[in-house]
Order: C-alpha cells, then structure tokens, then sequence
C-alpha cells in the first residue's frame, strides 16, 4: 500500500490575523474566485463563563442579540437580512457564542454594521426578554423529548463531576425563571468585550476594505460590567467505573454511552491522536468496532466513537444502540478492543486508511467561505487560528507507537463514565 507523504500535507494557514489596539481579533482570507462574504463572530461568552445560578445564561443571551438595539428596532435585523438574499444564525456552545452572516459582497456594507450593532449595543428590552423566554423554555422543554440528548447530558454529568462542562448548555427551567434583564445585560457587558471577541471575514472582499469596515464598526463598546466570578474546577481524573442506568419512554433500542476525559486544545497532537483512534475504531463498515459488533456479530443496531474537541479537556465516547439484552456483552468487548489498543500496535493498513479519510475530510470541511470563518473562528477561541492547519501535518505524522502510548494513558478500560438508556 503507498505510503502518505507526510509534505504533500504540510498546509499553510492562508488567513491574515490582526488585532486592533482595543483587543479585538481579525482574521480575513480573501477569496476573489466567489461573491459571496462569510462573516463569523465568535465571543469567549459560552456556558462555561456563566455563575452557577444563571445557567443557560449564554444560549438565551444568543436569543435576546437578535432583538435588537439602540439604532436597530426589533426585527430590523432580521428583515435586512431577508431582503438582501443572505442567510444569518448563532450558535452556542461551552467555549465560545458565535454569530455568522452570509451575504452576496455588495450587500456587507448595509449589513455588517447592523450585525455589530446589535451584538455590541444590546438592549434586552424586558418585554422581549419575558416573551422569548417562553422560546428557550420551549426547545428545553422539546430537549427532553429527545432521548439522545437525554443521555448525551446525563453522560456529561456522569463523566464531569466537578467542571462546568458538566452542565447543560439549555440551562434549567427553575433557574430561567429566575433569570433577569438586569442579570442579562451585565453577563452582556461583562463577556462581548473586544479581548473576547474574533471577528472572521472570508470570501469576495479585499483585505483593506475588510479591515475598514471592522475599525469602523467594532470600536464602541457597551460600557463594561462584571458578573459574580466563576470559578472554573480542574476536572480529577476518574478512578473507577461510573455507571449510571436510564428508563426511558418511547424508546425501542436500548442506547450504551461511554466517555473518557482527554487532553483539550492545550496538547492539539495528543487529541488530534484520539480523533485517528476513533476513527479506527468505528469508521465505516470495515473499521474495528463496526465490523465485529454490527457486520459479523449482529450485536448493535450501529456504533461510532467520537472525540469532542474543547478548550480545558475533551471528551471521547463511543455511542451504541442495542438491544437491552446485548448491553453487557458489548460492553465487555468494548472494554477488550481498548484493552488491546494498549497492548498491540495498530495495523499500519488501518493506520493508513484512517488517515487518508481525516486528511480528505479535513480538506472537504474547508472548502468553502462558511467553512473556513468557522475553523478559523473555533480554533482562535480553543487555540489559535493558526493551528487549524496543522491537522493534515499532525495526522500524517502519527506512528503506531505514539497512538498505542495514547491509548494507555487516556483509554483505560477500568477508568470511565458509562450511561444506559433502557426502554421503560
């Protein structure tokens, strides 16, 4: 089988990174080949930064950005968007809020001042406040209808007994109302704070006019707060098994939730590692787990490992749906296969097929401008911006050796958080 060369994947971070004199971060790449501008606006202002009592603070913070501000009247935003052909949305997450717009590039001049507007002046009118309450309310409330992210959450909890990662990023009903405006507004004037905000511009715009338009509409600020600290807990290492049984209605297959703390963006090689174990381990019909639990035994419906990527530590975990009767089994072999991680070298053929497909799949993920601003945007928050290129490098470098070492010192068989889901 041909060997990966390793410089055919030495890639260059192709953006430019700037930052103004008040903190804020620019990163623009200027693609002249499409008419179409990204631009993601990522905020240090996730559910990790939240006090325990306002949980759920950051997602609804998300909600109440887009009802306006005092030069933009409620929907003002919205209609803008609409009528000049582009798409806009946000998200949340632990580490970061971003806030994303897409627009043909004639239209970014009316638009992007809106945007940062809206984001850096706030109101949180208290009657919008009340009535979109009732909306954060309503897709926790369709949450819990949801039974994988029941488990995903109850895994969370499981595995993180001390970090906040361990809580929902939704927050809890009982603490949303108790939430205020107030509350809101000093989280608001606390967190988007130019040091904690990247603003990232790819597509059919040139370098210099990108940089006007951010000096121009990113220099005032709302005037500082500050939230009750937050105390963030080093997360201890597991010592034993945690288990934690579910009964779920309306649910056939039982579901296997497993997860393992390991290392964050602090030690990128280390992690990115992980991602080619999980990989290896449930990456199509021929990989380790599916081929032996799915194709050959028949023991789970389907099985895939993952490893969450996140600033403080990282999660791996193998998810699998199954019959009730079949959970304990599974999971023995699960906890054999990992065991064998640790004490046999992987194939280089397996090796090398995992690696072409992450190398390939990096490579699809950043073809567009939607795509890069949002690399580009995750990165700067976990890492650094220019650390989204070295993944091909670090994947094509990995030796059976080094993933073999890995496996020792974070997936242990005798060391992990396991959540089960039964039908009621």
């Amino acid at each position: 089988m041909p060997k990966l060369s390793e410089s055919l994947y030495q890639t260059k971070f192709n953006a430019n990174k700037f930052q103004l004199s008040n903190g804020l971060t620019i990163i623009h790449q200027h693609l002249p080949a499409t008419s179409v501008v990204v631009t993601d606006i990522w905020v240090e202002a996730g559910a990790i930064a939240e006090p325990v009592e306002w949980s759920g603070m950051a997602h609804f913070l998300e909600h109440m950005i887009f009802k306006g501000s005092p030069n933009v009247m409620v929907g003002e935003f919205d209609w803008l968007i609409e009528n000049t052909g582009g798409i806009a949305n946000a998200a949340t997450s632990y580490d970061y809020a971003h806030f994303y717009l897409t627009t043909a590039a004639p239209h970014i001049e009316k638009t992007l001042p809106c945007l940062a507007d809206i984001l850096l002046r706030a109101t949180i009118p208290d009657e919008e406040f009340i009535r979109e309450r009732d909306v954060v309310l309503e897709e926790l409330y369709s949450s819990h209808d949801d039974p994988d992210f029941v488990g995903f959450q109850a895994l969370c909890q499981n595995v993180y007994q001390h970090h906040p990662y361990r809580r929902s990023i939704l927050g809890e009903k009982e603490l949303l109302l108790e939430h205020t405006p107030n509350q809101m507004r000093c989280f608001h004037r606390t967190h988007y704070q130019p040091e904690n905000m990247t603003v990232v511009i790819v597509g059919g715009i040139e370098q210099e006019k990108a940089l006007d338009l951010v000096n121009e509409n990113f220099s005032e600020f709302s005037v500082r707060s500050e939230c009750p600290p937050v105390v963030v807990d080093a997360e201890p290492p597991a010592i034993a098994i945690r288990r934690q049984e579910l009964h779920l209605p309306r649910i056939e297959q039982a579901r296997l939730l497993m997860a393992w703390i390991c290392p964050g963006s602090q030690n990128l090689e280390e992690a990115i590692a992980l991602d080619l174990i999980a990989l290896i381990l449930s990456g199509g019909r021929s990989s380790g787990l599916v081929r032996e639990l799915r194709e050959e035994r028949q023991l789970v419906l389907d099985i895939d490992c993952n490893l969450s990527l996140q600033k403080d530590s990282s999660m791996f975990t193998v998810n699998a749906w199954l019959a009730t009767e079949h959970l304990e089994m599974v999971e023995n072999i699960i906890g054999d296969r990992l065991t064998r991680l640790q004490t046999h070298l992987i194939p280089a053929t397996e090796i090398a097929r995992a690696k072409r497909q992450l190398i390939n799949d990096y490579i699809f993920s950043s073809e567009t401008p939607n795509q890069l601003a949002g690399i580009y945007g995750f990165y700067n928050i976990v890492a650094t911006a220019s650390d989204s290129a070295l993944y091909p490098q670090i994947i094509s470098q990995l030796q059976p050796e080094q993933l073999q070492a890995i496996a020792c010192r974070y997936l242990s068989p005798e060391r992990y958080a396991v959540t089960i889901l039964k039908p009621c």
